[in-house]
């Protein structure tokens, strides 16, 4: 296929061109990468192909065969158990069916929607995390030129979605610390920072509104090792009353968990702690941590298997492929150990 061939949305090199007011050799060379143009011509070609929504084809590549044999996936970091457990699902699966995988991380990235579009140009289909740090305006940077698969994100008709339960299963958490009488229960997390946090607050809304309780408004925190000590020190200085922390990932729950004890402060006594994934960590600290187990290798494989299916043209099912989880009582909720549940 030529430099110049039209894209699904009909755009070519000759209409980033026209609408940039520079030749086609300009062009190409900016979206190479050559440093042989002015700043102010690079500047036009890439607003232009901003605007026209455009996304060149690797060349040589390209020309001799139509796929990479590669995925993108497009993650906010790589910090904590989650986007490592994520990524090596995504991996492993990209693997069995026979793909590479490129991986770019949004933190750091100034112009995040056209670093996707230039890594779209190394791949057959991108997968990107439905996540705040990911914004709307990448994921729709493609404009239908190339496949993308969006995790825990939120269900759109114009690209495919695998995610993980979260409401019921925050509320069946949720419920669970309520049953062992606290009072002040807070959700760690910031609900605006993707579609699952958001999800796991609305399963404790729902918790505390089934018993006509008053939810109280989140703590609105990252979900860093960092953000949980952090927040343990508001709660061993008086600062933040509580009896019990619903946390939106283990990370933070861990953190917590730590710090309070190092602070003088009894898990489950006086502060119950509970989270989100089921980390290894989670079964073998003391007190041992009540979470909710979600499968985040399994998530990633599906994501991988969604794309290549996509990719190569195999039928899928319509709609947001959702993975159950799963509440894992242990012991930092308030339970005894060796109690029944």
């Amino acid at each position: 296929m030529a430099t110049g061939a039209a894209h699904s949305n009909g755009t070519t090199i000759y209409s980033v061109a026209e609408r940039a007011g520079v030749s086609i050799a300009s062009v190409s060379r900016v979206l190479q990468g050559s440093t042989a143009v002015s700043d102010k011509t690079r500047q036009r070609v890439l607003a232009a192909a901003e605007e026209l929504k455009y996304v060149p084809l690797a060349a040589a590549r390209s020309l001799a065969v139509r796929h990479h044999e590669a995925h993108g996936l497009v993650l906010p970091e790589l910090s904590g158990p989650y986007y490592s457990e994520l990524l090596m699902g995504f991996e492993s699966r990209a693997a069995d069916l026979g793909q590479s995988v490129v991986l770019m991380l949004a933190q750091g990235k100034d112009d995040l929607p056209g670093a996707v579009r230039k890594l779209a140009t190394r791949v057959d289909g991108l997968a990107m995390l439905g996540s705040s740090a990911i914004p709307e305006s990448t994921v729709t940077a493609l404009h239908g030129s190339k496949p993308v698969v969006l995790i825990a994100g939120d269900p759109r008709t114009d690209v495919d979605t695998v995610t993980s339960e979260n409401t019921h299963s925050a509320e069946e958490i949720t419920s669970h610390v309520l049953g062992h009488g606290r009072s002040t229960v807070r959700f760690l997390g910031d609900p605006d920072s993707g579609p699952d946090v958001r999800d796991r607050y609305a399963g404790f809304v729902a918790a505390h509104e089934s018993l006509g309780r008053e939810p109280l408004e989140p703590v609105r925190i990252a979900l860093r090792e960092s953000d949980g000590t952090t927040l343990a020190d508001r709660i061993l200085s008086g600062d933040l009353q509580t009896d019990a922390v619903v946390c939106a990932n283990d990370e933070l729950a861990l953190a917590v968990m730590k710090r309070l004890r190092e602070g003088g402060t009894r898990v489950p006594d006086d502060v119950a702690v509970v989270g989100w994934d089921d980390v290894m960590t989670a079964r073998y600290v003391e007190p041992a941590l009540t979470t909710v187990r979600q499968p985040v290798r399994e998530l990633g494989a599906l994501a991988a298997e969604r794309l290549h299916r996509r990719v190569t043209g195999i039928a899928v099912e319509d709609g947001p492929q959702v993975i159950p989880t799963q509440l894992v009582i242990r012991s930092s909720c308030g339970c005894r150990p060796d109690a029944p549940h």
